[in-house]
């Protein structure tokens, strides 16, 4: 997810997104930790993105 989808989000739409990565992201280690996946650079890819998300999710708690 680029930052430019992330600043358009809401911030109802950017907990939910959060919510949505985090349980892809522990499905995909569990599966990562029985059975190597073909492509393990997905999960960075998407800890980097609830990452982004979550620093947009604090800024604008910090402006408000």
């Amino acid at each position: 997810m680029k930052q430019q989808e992330i600043v358009k989000l809401s911030a109802n739409d950017l907990k939910d997104q959060i919510e949505n990565f985090t349980e892809q992201l522990t499905k995909m280690k569990l599966t990562h930790s029985v059975a190597p996946i073909e492509n393990p650079i997905q999960i960075r890819k998407i800890r980097r993105t609830i990452a982004k998300l979550n620093t947009e999710l604090t800024k604008r708690e910090a402006q408000a």
